[in-house]
This record gives structure tokens, sequence and C-alpha cells, in this order.
């Protein structure tokens, strides 16, 4: 009876396994089915569309055609980069049987070298076999005419034509403008693939990359359809590509070339800004280079010789360069002490050739040795007294004249329209802790407020701070960006101008009390730059500034005869102009150029004669100028004879 129950209970256990077995593979086949079920919803349904043109491509193939890339303008209307129409000698693989005796006999045909030959071959091997690749380009009329002549030779290959873009100017404006090159891997992971399948070139550089969406345009295409083999049959269908919009740039051209002429001699930049609307007339970076080497791939023997130059010609200086900016910043430092109650306008203080921190024997010096004795706002910024300004900043603080400063645009981007602009440096004592981990003394204070120390700015900072100032406090953010065009039957649309929050002062007279300072640098009497402001036709403001490149100890001076170029000091000068209502505001660096009012200041007064007076002005103004020469050289053969 026991060996009967536990058969019985044998026989039900291993049925209620089997049973459960079942269940489990019946709903592992049911959970299959719904898989294969919602899979086929997907397929058929949801991609429906998209597997419906993947079908079509096997017998429909859709070729890009790439855009017209759009022109580039100054604002008068002259052409700086154009699209120059080139031949080209190309070829499909699939139409051609023979390839290495068809190239062998073009070799002797026509002057085809073996490097065009192997990036010939390169590209064949990653591009279609139905896709056109370039074999030689620029021919010539005579190499074309060869050609024609013996087609009959080379079937699958032919003279095609495409745009190539160029920069009728060479180096003028370089930097501003930037330059087109190849496409490579980098640029392929940001690109919209789609839009620029058929294109070739993309703005690496400068305004070219700046308004490349603008520039490039909407590509095209057309479909044909193909037979089994993929071989092209008709022309099914053809969408035009959309040209590239043409662009104005707010430069004066006459400006920009008569700021590169006059820097020529000097490592350098100059800005200059129609305050009235943010306008950049010119902005100049010495020495340039010549943006057409680099849209077809740059040769390695004029890229080294570019990148080993010690004057770094591929350095935009105008909006890269981190400069000391020495005096310039004593008006806008002048105005920062008056609107904090720090000084005013009769305050004086003693200088006398040196300025000491109470409880410390270190001296900061003047540059006039003598000192200026007891002296005033007025005359200690137009008389450039370090002093002065010493003591203003010391009283002020670094943390409120730091504050002041970054309301000027100093330590921040300007947000110019351009790529890789730079901040430079608003020092303060949290950013000197985290930078070196060392406490902030009285001492870099002093520095400061003259424009030195850890205190740098760009050019572009400059020009920007001596427009706001020449506004009155009043700020336009900088562009050079001026009008687009979307097509050559239609006017151009001016670009709107950006403001952005004004300077605030407690009395508006303050503003004349440092623009007055300012006249008196290059109008009065005592003024550091008085020789570039004789004879001019407009009255203007400026403000020279001189700065070290390296410190002086104690107990030496400064000798520019005996140091080497590249230390001496650099040149710079601010401006705008007429004073009263001011049209163009600039700042000007020469690089180990010594005195500001010696270099910098000549070459901006020239800078604003070009910009400000007419065609006949500027005539008198040369036959004046060359009448003083001529009575100088005569006095100076008189007492050589007299000798």
């Amino acid at each position: 009876m026991a060996i009967k129950d536990n058969t019985e209970k044998t026989e039900r256990s291993e049925y209620r396994l089997f049973r459960a077995r079942a269940y489990v593979a019946a709903a592992l086949v049911l959970l299959a089915m719904l898989v294969v079920f919602f899979r086929l919803i997907n397929l058929q349904v949801q991609q429906y569309d998209h597997f419906t043109e993947l079908s079509k491509e096997n017998y429909l193939k859709r070729i890009p055609i790439p855009p017209v890339r759009g022109l580039i303008y100054d604002r008068n209307g002259v052409l700086l980069a154009d699209n120059h129409i080139e031949y080209v000698l190309e070829a499909k693989e699939d139409d051609v049987d023979d390839m290495p005796s068809m190239l062998r006999s073009l070799m002797q045909l026509l002057p085809i070298n073996l490097q065009e030959i192997k990036k010939f071959k390169q590209k064949m091997r990653v591009n279609s076999r139905f896709h056109p690749v370039v074999l030689r380009k620029n021919l010539t009329e005579q190499e074309i005419a060869t050609f024609s002549a013996n087609r009959f030779r080379f079937p699958g290959f032919k003279v095609s034509v495409r745009m190539e873009r160029t920069y009728p100017l060479g180096s003028v404006a370089g930097h501003l403008l930037g330059y087109v090159g190849r496409i490579d891997k980098r640029d392929l992971k940001k690109l919209d693939k789609k839009e620029y399948k058929g294109s070739t070139h993309i703005g690496k550089t400068g305004i070219e990359k700046q308004y490349e969406t603008r520039l490039h345009g909407k590509a095209g295409y057309e479909v044909i359809e193909v037979d089994a083999h993929g071989k092209p049959q008709r022309k099914v269908s053809e969408q035009a590509p959309i040209a590239g919009e043409d662009i104005f740039l707010s430069i004066d051209l006459e400006l920009q070339i008569k700021a590169e002429e006059l820097l020529k001699d000097y490592n350098g930049a100059a800005v200059a800004i129609d305050p009235r609307n943010g306008d950049v007339l010119a902005m100049v970076s010495m020495p340039s280079y010549d943006p057409n080497l680099f849209v077809n791939g740059i040769s390695y023997a004029n890229y080294n010789a570019l990148r080993d130059n010690p004057d770094r010609p591929l350095f935009n200086r105008a909006i890269q360069g981190a400069y000391p900016p020495g005096s310039t910043i004593k008006p806008m430092a002048a105005l920062a002490g008056l609107n904090l109650g720090v000084t005013t306008p009769s305050k004086t203080v003693y200088g006398k050739g040196f300025f000491q921190i109470p409880g410390n024997r270190h001296r900061f010096r003047c540059w006039k040795k003598s000192g200026h004795g007891h002296i005033s706002l007025n005359r200690a910024i137009y008389q450039s007294c370090d002093v002065y300004f010493y003591d203003l900043a010391f009283r002020m603080g670094i943390n409120r004249y730091s504050k002041a400063m970054n309301k000027f645009g100093f330590g921040k981007k300007t947000g110019i329209d351009l790529p890789h602009e730079r901040s430079a440096l608003m020092p303060t004592q949290e950013w000197k802790r985290k930078r070196y981990d060392k406490f902030w003394y009285p001492g870099d204070t002093v520095n400061t407020g003259i424009g030195q120390g850890y205190f740098t700015a760009t050019p572009m900072q400059l020009a920007f701070a001596t427009a706001t100032l020449a506004n009155r406090g009043r700020k336009i953010k900088p562009h050079l960006l001026w009008a687009t065009r979307v097509s050559r039957n239609l006017p151009e649309k001016l670009v709107k101008t950006v403001k952005l929050p004004s300077i605030g002062v407690t009395k508006l007279r303050y503003w004349d009390d440092v623009i007055r300072g300012m006249v008196n640098v290059v109008h009065g009497a005592g003024g550091t730059a008085r020789r570039s402001g004789a004879g001019a036709k407009y009255r203007f403001a400026g403000k020279t500034g001189t700065a070290q490149v390296f410190g002086i100890a104690q107990n030496k001076t400064y000798n520019a005869s005996k140091l080497k170029k590249k230390l001496h000091d650099h040149a710079l000068f601010v401006a705008f102009a007429p004073v009263n209502n001011p049209r163009i505001a600039l700042a000007l660096i020469a690089e180990n150029g010594g005195g500001g009012s010696k270099v910098a200041a000549p070459i901006a007064r020239q800078l604003l004669d070009t910009y400000l007076l007419s065609k006949e002005d500027k005539q008198l103004l040369k036959e004046k100028q060359a009448a003083i020469a001529e009575q100088a050289e005569n006095k100076a053969k008189k007492k050589s004879r007299r000798r």
C-alpha cells in the first residue's frame, strides 16, 4: 500500500512539473509572437516613410548641388572676399575603363605632376564611383584648349567650372576677414551633413567663420534614376541651391589700409569705432597674412614660415593681444574717482617725482623725475602725472577701482562679432588669491592705478572704453556686420545696433572735467601729445600711454639705447573726434615703439585726418606739411653751410 502511494505522488508531481513547463513555454512563445508583431508594426507603419525612401534609393540617387558662397564687402561696397571661377579637370571612376593608362597619357599631354596623381587616387578610394574627382585645378586657357582637342582620347574625363574663394586685396584686413579652408574631420563632427554634403570648404577663422551660416547658403540637389549597376540613366527632378547672403562690413577700407600702412614697421594693432552706433571702422593687427594661402590647403613651407615667425603674423593682436594699458586708462580712473567722491576737480596732490605708501619706504616713480608739484585732476590728465593716479588708486582700493573699470568693459569681452576674443585681465584680490595663492598688497593697487602690474587690456577693449567716454557713458556693442543682402536684386538690410547698460555718474559735469583734460593732452600748451594736435582742423581728445615691458629696479634708470628692441616700452594712444560730436574713437598700440607721444599719437592723428577730412582738406594738409618740411630742410642746409 505504501508503494502505491509513493507511485501516485511521483506521477502527480511529474504532471505538475510538466504543466508548469508547458505554461512557461507557451508564455515565451506568446512573448516572442508579440515582439514580432510589434516589430512588424514598427517597420510597416512607424518607419514606412524611411524604408520607402531607402527602397527608392535603390533606383533613385540624390546628388547634392553646393550653393555659391556669399560675398563680403566693406561699408562702401568694395569687394573684400570674392568667388573666382576656376576650371578643373575631373573624372568619375565608373566612366573610365583603364584609369592607369589614361593617367599616363594625360601626364604626357598636360603638366600634371606625381603629387596631383597621388592625391587624385586617394580621393578616388574614398569617393563614390559615380562622383567626379578633381585631377588638376586652375587650368589655363592653353591647357583647356589642348585637352579639348584631345578629349576623344579620354572618355570619362572632362573640364568643369567650379567656384573658388579668393581675397582680392591679399593681406589687407587678413585677421578680420579670416579665411575658408577644406572641410576636415573636426568640421564634419559639427556640420549639418545634409547641407554640406556637396561642399568642400568652410569658414575657419574671422568673419568667414563667424558668419558661416549666412555665407554658406542652402544646398540644392538633383534626383537621377540609376540602373541595377548604379549607373545614371536620367534626371528625374532638381532643386536649385540657394546662394549664401552677401554681407557688408562696417569697416572703411580707406581707413583700414591707412592704418596698416602706418603700422607696417611695428608689431601692433589699431581699432577705430564710430561711438554713435558701434560700427568698427577699422581693425588692424600687424603683421598680417594673406588668407589666399589657406583656401586650398597651405603648403608646409608657407605654414612653417608663418608659425615659426617670431612676430606671430597669425595672432590677432586687436582682440587677442593683452597689453598693460599704461596711462591710456587714466581718464576712466579719474572719472571713477570723481564719481566715488575720492577726488574732486580742484583737489590737488603734491607730485614730487615718486609716491610712497604710508609706512613703506618703496618708491613708485613718476615718469617725470623732478615731479609735477601741486597738481589737480585736469593737469594730472594732460601731463599724465603718475603720482596723482598712484594716490587715487590707493585711496579708492582695488575692489572699488576694479568694479568701476569693469563698467568701461575692462576684464571682460566686448562681444565683437569675431571668434576667439580675449577678456584680458582686470585684477582683484580674489583673482590673485586663486591664481597665485597670494595676498593682494597695497603696492599691487598702486601699480594698477597707472595701467601696469597685473592689469591688461586688448586694443578692442581700449577702443570700446574710449567710445564709451566719448558718449559720456552711453555704451553700444561694437560690431563688424553692417548690412546683409540676400539677392543682388534687393537692397541691403542694415543690422540693428545693440545698446548696453550705460555708466551713470552722480554729476554730469564730471564727464566734461575728464574730457577737458584729454583735449588739453593734444591742444593744451603742456599736453603730452600737443605736437600731434598742432594744426588740426577739428578739436579732438586723446591720451598717451607708455607701457613698460619689464620692471626696473629701485636704483636703476631706464635707458632705451642700451636695451634690445623687444625690451623697449610699448607706445599707446587713445582718442576720439570731433570733441563735441564724436564720429570716431580709436585705440592704437605699437609694440616696443617707445613713448606714446612720439610714436602712437602721430599715427593716430593721421588716422583721424584720413577719416574726418575731405579730399580737399587732406590735399591742403599735405601741401602744408610738405612746405613745413621743406623750410626745416632749408634751415638745416643753411646751418651746415655756416659750419
